[in-house]
């Protein structure tokens, strides 16, 4: 055992439930690999787990994505000592180490920081299965993306942009759609604008040249949902990938039919990454768009583990543009 400092959700509730703890590190079991962690993201899973939307026993240590460098590793872990890594949708990277499956994590190639790595594995896999998987992004599609600015939706409005997609961006402040302009959006749209769902889909489906969106990409739940739904083209599909408002509460599925038979889903990173060839080729994809720099990543916000309620607040209150992340 080894002592580590961590950040700990002690039990369901909002920031103030946080706390930095010392605990007790194990050495790496039969193929596992124990991680010195350098930098770990904060995204919305993050913020469902410490309120208990999403259940599981507490504490636990907060944060599914990180990056480091190996420290040690268990029998049949055939990863070398000293290789930087990164991972995702595995839990207790915002912690000084961690203990992971060695099929968990990735390499992280030269020219790829850790921060940067810790920036963009849940959120870059997130664009990449959504525009690949999910529904593949073709030339000429008009797209909408809600919540433009934020950490998947800057991802997604460079990646279906360079697809050859017409993005319609839509954020709640003229600054946040300036950035959504300026990583490629045809079309922005400010949702606070409008006095109701129907003249946000109104002004979507105007902005799509009257035919309406193939895919919606809606972040935000409960205050988009309608006019995400109300928006797209005939047999489109609306991805509902998270509630940064609020959850969807349920709601009729004739309304599919009327929209024009189209389709809901409601997918998470981890279905996407149904085994370890997936999962490096989306870790690989992702990393290869930051080299290139077909994906400009901006890291919104830099935090020490201490003002951790700090960077919840400022997540919880989309008061950020770009990914916020945890220097360890």
């Amino acid at each position: 055992m080894t002592d580590a400092r961590a950040l700990r959700v002690t039990q369901h509730g909002g920031p103030e439930v946080l706390a930095v703890q010392t605990v007790d590190v194990p050495e790496p079991g039969q193929g596992q690999v124990r991680v010195r962690v350098e930098a770990a993201g904060l995204n919305f899973i993050d913020v469902y787990l410490r309120e208990g939307t999403y259940p599981g026993p507490t504490p636990f240590t907060s944060c599914m994505e990180g990056a480091g460098v190996i420290e040690s590793v268990g029998p049949d872990a055939e990863i070398a000592v000293g290789s930087r890594v990164a991972w995702a949708m595995a839990p207790g990277a915002a912690a000084e180490l961690a203990v992971l499956p060695a099929a968990s994590v990735v390499p992280v190639p030269d020219g790829v920081t850790s921060q940067q790595a810790a920036a963009a594995m849940l959120q870059g896999m997130t664009a990449h299965y959504l525009t690949t998987s999910t529904y593949a992004v073709q030339p000429g599609d008009a797209v909408l993306v809600h919540a433009a600015a934020g950490g998947v939706g800057q991802w997604l409005v460079q990646v279906c942009t360079a697809a050859g997609a017409t993005v319609i961006a839509t954020a709640g402040s003229a600054e946040k759609l300036a950035i959504a302009r300026d990583l490629g959006a045809a079309h922005t749209l400010d949702y606070t604008a409008y006095g109701s769902p129907a003249e946000l889909a109104g002004a979507i489906r105007e902005a799509s040249g009257g035919v309406g969106v193939a895919v919606a990409y809606d972040g935000v739940g409960k205050a988009t949902f309608d006019a995400s739904l109300g928006s797209l083209r005939r047999r489109g599909m609306l991805a509902l990938i998270g509630g940064s408002s609020g959850q969807v509460p349920p709601f009729d599925l004739q309304r599919l039919n009327a929209a024009g038979s189209v389709f809901v889903t409601r997918p998470s990173l981890g279905h996407y990454l149904a085994d370890r060839h997936e999962l490096l080729w989306r870790a690989g994809e992702v990393f290869q768009t930051i080299q290139s720099g077909q994906v400009r990543l901006q890291i919104g916000g830099t935090f020490a583990l201490e003002d951790a309620a700090a960077a919840y607040r400022a997540l919880e209150g989309r008061a950020t543009t770009g990914k916020l992340i945890f220097q360890i």
